[in-house]
């Protein structure tokens, strides 16, 4: 690409964002109740995790992706590392996910004093490769009956039934060599794309391995006609700053089993047991509840869920035909699935020329982002187990994320 393709790009998108300086790559908008109801938060005095709004929060939730149960989190990572708990991911075990994806993803299972296993990307949902999973798994692993437990010292949280883990299914997968369990599968849906996640399922259940989805960028993106994040025995949405909408952070976890649910609500508020005065705990608990004036945004801003969607893939049809048109390589939602266009992307021919649109771009107050530096490549995941990852090298080089938000 020339300079002059790069320009008549940067024209493209300043003609999307009229009357702006600087373009930021994904800001929130408020410009509905969300004044309204932080008020009305604030002058409740309920502005930590007792109120109305948190409880709302959850309803609106559960009602808009159709899951049973909702326990709402301080932020997407909270609810992935209580999702980690609550599948029984304990120290020394093996936990399957994409080297492409936020760190918060790797993080959530080093909490867990668990290990990731790196499995490579499919290059047009830019999630877990179904195939490459289920290849590396027939390599690599065995199944063995019983229910396992954590791979070293056991330290689990214990529960009502003295270890809180799913109903088993009465055989588990662990790696042939390290005889490492495999305890839980984390795919995520890449800049709100789904990836195959029934193909997932179908390999994870044949193994004994739970899927929680990592659905931190996909709130209203569908495979198949059902949300990301249902899949899964557990699923987590995120509600940052720079999301499709946010409440200031939060997080929610989605599941269909009760058991689970009241587990995680439970966990999320110090595992308080109920009482009129008296401070018992039952078990170690943590501070994850999301506090009521972030529900209240987070209302707000669900309000207008629809209306966002509509403008995020109106938006990604005029990138899709721009680019169509000018010789840019326009990443479209893949197969089977209707995603919500999160950060919108294009992939340019290689790292080299990735840079100088990056330089460039930016250099014109248009911010444009590459993707995440590969997991297996941070400090703390170097020498961590992977599949060959040549999938996945090579859209870190060459994709940039261009301004996906909501024209104010």
């Amino acid at each position: 690409m020339s300079l002059k393709d790069y320009s008549a790009l940067i024209g493209f998108i300043r003609s999307l964002y009229p009357g702006k300086d600087s373009i930021a790559l994904h800001e929130p908008v408020f410009s509905g109740n969300e004044r309204d109801y932080v008020l009305d938060c604030i002058d409740s005095t309920y502005v930590s995790s007792v109120g109305k709004y948190t409880g709302r929060f959850e309803e609106m939730l559960r009602s808009y992706t159709g899951a049973a149960h909702t326990v709402a989190a301080v932020n997407g990572t909270a609810a992935l590392h209580l999702s980690l708990q609550l599948a029984g991911v304990g120290r020394g075990d093996l936990v399957i996910t994409q080297p492409l994806t936020f760190v918060a993803t790797s993080n959530a299972i080093a909490y867990c004093g668990a290990e990731p296993a790196f499995v490579d990307i499919d290059p047009q949902t830019l999630g877990l490769s179904a195939s490459v999973l289920e290849q590396w798994l027939s390599d690599n692993c065995e199944i063995l009956e019983g229910e396992g437990g954590s791979s070293r010292t056991g330290e689990g949280q214990k529960g009502d039934s003295g270890k809180l883990e799913m109903a088993g299914t009465g055989f588990y997968c662990r790696h042939k060599t390290t005889k490492q369990r495999i305890a839980a599968c984390v795919p995520m849906h890449t800049f709100g794309h789904p990836c195959e996640i029934d193909r997932i399922m179908d390999t994870c259940a044949r193994y004994g391995i739970p899927v929680i989805e990592d659905a931190a960028e996909a709130i209203g993106s569908l495979y198949k006609g059902k949300h990301a994040g249902t899949y899964g025995t557990l699923g987590i949405i995120s509600f940052n700053g720079n999301k499709t909408i946010t409440a200031g952070g939060g997080g929610i976890i989605l599941t269909n089993s009760e058991e689970i649910a009241r587990l995680a609500k439970h966990l999320s508020t110090q595992a308080k047991v109920p009482h009129p005065w008296q401070f018992n705990h039952d078990r170690t608990g943590y501070n994850y509840r999301l506090p009521n004036i972030n529900a209240a945004l987070g209302c707000a801003q669900m309000e207008r869920i629809t209306e966002f969607l509509d403008f995020k893939r109106s938006l990604a049809q005029q990138y899709s035909r721009f680019c169509a048109e000018s010789g840019f390589s326009f990443v479209s939602e893949p197969p089977n699935a209707r995603s919500n266009y999160w950060l919108n992307a294009i992939l340019l021919d290689d790292e080299k020329e990735r840079d100088g649109f990056l330089q460039f771009s930016n250099g014109h107050k248009v911010m444009t982002r590459p993707c995440w530096t590969l997991m297996n490549k941070l400090p703390m995941n170097r020498g961590a187990m992977a599949s060959d990852l040549s999938a996945a090298r090579d859209i870190e080089a060459r994709l940039v994320n261009l301004p996906s938000g909501v024209a104010s």
